[in-house]
């Protein structure tokens, strides 16, 4: 059209072009090198883009109804017309996509590859692609199953091409919002998905024999602050009673080497005890950590939701775990909002079927709110602490233990630490004087006092 035509913007037509090189056998038509901009249709538009496909390929059709008739029978729609005169015959060129891709490529780039040809180009028989390269989509996943289970035998199975499908799923609903059933193949399973994802078995795959002998050499060294709370903490979870604790440590007081202890004294009796932290770093200091995000699929905005839950269903896998557990440890909790603790509390109940607090479970929360709050995007500091666990309605029910010796100081005898160590404490419980504070935050330290220089150097 650009080449032949112009664009009348005023009475929205197109017009012969008038100047330009005239074409050979034609009076008063000219032609230009004018390249016209092309509008994309995406194949999810099906008809628009199956119309425009036909356009391209149709000579000379005088309506839409001609589009449509093939052969002379009228067809129900564009597609239909594409797959008649086989303009949607592109098997062959995907097939042979996915040949070269077989050869270089690790298996999740061809699941990824395989996820954008079904979910932008609408291959006629996607199912016959799936059989063909399947086995080659799930290489990685056999060879993480072999490495978990230890047994170098084990064969593809179809709880594998099930994983698999449900990876190609995930990201068909990213870049296209589709199952995999609107796209022509089978939906998977996704029970079959969480029972495969052996979190059960996760939790118990601990070495009995080396938890006992870390008992043995940690437990005589605990002081008697932290022999207390393990006895009071250990009498709970073997009497199955339930509740709520908070450990309230101060950096330097042994509680990552406390919490280490819970959990492997409780792992050895072969009981499930979960490790969970608010942060990633705090996650990788305690055997078998994990986030609470990850582990309880915790939503990601707190504030958008007045009742959240987490997002584990009772058949899941995740369900059997929080089931069983015997105690789950939540580090760093002071970082959390309290709507996440409400929501695992709210969760629990309903795994559990027990209108208990936390549906009859041991829960250990962990931290020291003199260090940092919840962090509240574009709010203001009454915002983070209506967010704090202790603005929460479940607060009231927690039992508060604490340790306050630090191990740092006691066991090196330093005694400028310890002074360190309790001013540190007192800013964090409001009790250093409001000028010091400020010098903290004076840009110029010559402005400072030198007594107040003294005090916080030590």
């Amino acid at each position: 059209m650009p080449k032949y035509y112009t664009w009348n913007q005023s009475s929205r037509r197109f017009t012969r072009r008038k100047q330009g090189k005239p074409v050979p056998g034609y009076t008063d038509v000219y032609s230009t090198d004018a390249i016209g901009r092309i509008y994309s249709v995406h194949p999810s538009n099906d008809e628009c883009f199956y119309l425009r496909l036909l356009l391209v390929n149709v000579r000379g059709p005088t309506s839409f109804q001609q589009l449509r008739t093939v052969d002379g029978e009228l067809c129900g729609s564009y597609r239909e017309a594409c797959q008649r005169l086989q303009l949607l015959e592109n098997d062959a060129h995907w097939d042979q996509t996915l040949n070269d891709a077989v050869i270089s490529s690790h298996a999740h780039q061809i699941r990824t590859l395989f996820s954008i040809i079904i979910s932008t180009c609408f291959p006629s028989n996607p199912i016959d692609l799936w059989m063909k390269y399947k086995d080659y989509m799930c290489d990685d996943i056999l060879y993480q199953i072999r490495n978990r289970m230890g047994n170098p035998n084990i064969q593809i199975s179809e709880e594998i091409y099930n994983e698999a499908l449900i990876s190609i799923e995930d990201m068909c609903l990213i870049m296209s919002n589709k199952l995999l059933i609107q796209l022509g193949l089978t939906a998977p399973n996704r029970p079959m998905h969480d029972a495969f994802n052996q979190e059960l078995h996760r939790e118990r795959l601990y070495d009995l024999n080396a938890l006992k002998e870390l008992i043995q050499t940690n437990l005589p060294l605990l002081n008697e602050q932290q022999k207390y709370v393990f006895e009071t903490l250990m009498k709970v979870t073997n009497d199955e009673t339930g509740g709520i604790y908070f450990l309230d440590a101060p950096g330097g007081t042994g509680k990552t080497f406390f919490i280490s202890l819970i959990l492997a004294t409780i792992r050895s009796q072969n009981k499930i005890a979960l490790a969970l932290a608010s942060s990633g770093i705090a996650a990788t200091l305690l055997e078998g950590g994990r986030t609470a995000h990850s582990a309880l699929k915790l939503p990601l905005n707190m504030q958008s939701n007045e009742t959240p839950t987490c997002n584990v269903s009772k058949n899941s896998a995740m369900a059997k775990v929080l089931q069983q557990c015997k105690l789950i440890v939540w580090d760093e909790c002071t970082m959390a909002h309290k709507k996440s603790l409400e929501a695992l509390d709210r969760t629990l109940k309903d795994l559990r079927s027990n209108n208990n607090r936390f549906g009859g479970a041991m829960i250990l929360l962990a931290g020291d709110f003199r260090q940092t709050l919840p962090v509240i995007p574009r709010s203001t500091p009454a915002d983070e602490l209506n967010a704090c666990l202790k603005s929460s309605n479940l607060w009231k029910h927690v039992k508060v233990l604490h340790l306050s010796k630090n191990m740092r100081v006691e066991l090196q005898n330093d005694q400028s630490g310890n002074i360190f160590s309790k001013q540190l404490i007192d800013i964090g419980n409001g009790k250093f004087p409001i000028d010091m504070l400020t010098a903290c935050f004076c840009y110029d330290y010559k402005q400072v006092p030198g007594a107040i220089i003294k005090c916080l150097w030590y």
